[in-house]
């Protein structure tokens, strides 16, 4: 079970150059950006109340109108496949470790149920404290925590504002379409 704890925190870290008001659009190298400086504000991350039954968050203002998260792991959990709606984004570890695994390939986002994905486009990366990730509008993924007995603990931003999320099911290289999300079902 999943819950939410709070809708909006200010982190105390300043906001990059492409802040609201200064008329451009955050980057994906705004957004890791945000995201390592926020993962850095422990007495932030510290405020985020952590359960051993399911992930817990915490809306954030992100930079330019982006949609943030601080998002707490606890052991064994993951999201399964999934993408950002055509959002670019960035995510980074401020406690705990969490492992990507990604596709290395550009998926069509209509008209398909069932795609057989070709050898040599998955991708896995360990992010420990401190480590993070961009990630363009096309970005399919899991992100999970594997340890046994440690929360994680990240941050999430994306632009624009999530408009959907794709979930996919996954068995050996047949990625399937399960279901479509709309930000009323996370929010």
């Amino acid at each position: 079970m999943s819950r939410s704890v709070s809708t909006s925190v200010t982190p105390s870290v300043p906001a990059p150059a492409s802040a609201p008001g200064s008329g451009s659009a955050p980057t994906e190298a705004d957004l890791l950006d945000f995201a390592l400086r926020t993962a850095a504000d422990a007495a932030l991350v510290a405020s985020l109340p952590l359960d051993d039954e399911g992930r817990t968050w915490i809306r954030l203002d992100g930079p330019g109108g982006s949609e943030a998260w601080l998002i707490g792991w606890p052991p064994g959990t993951g999201t399964g496949w999934h993408d950002h709606g055509g959002s670019h984004g960035a995510f980074a570890t401020a406690a705990g470790a969490l492992r990507e695994d990604s596709l290395a390939a550009r998926l069509p986002t209509e008209g398909w149920r069932t795609l057989e994905l070709a050898e040599g486009i998955d991708r896995s990366r360990q992010l420990g404290p401190g480590s993070g990730r961009a990630f363009g509008p096309h970005h399919v993924h899991e992100v999970r925590n594997e340890s046994g007995a440690e929360h994680a603990i990240s941050v999430h931003a994306y632009y624009p504002p999530l408009p959907l999320i794709r979930r996919y099911s996954r068995t050996g290289a047949v990625l399937r379409i399960e279901q479509v999300e709309r930000p009323e079902d996370w929010q």
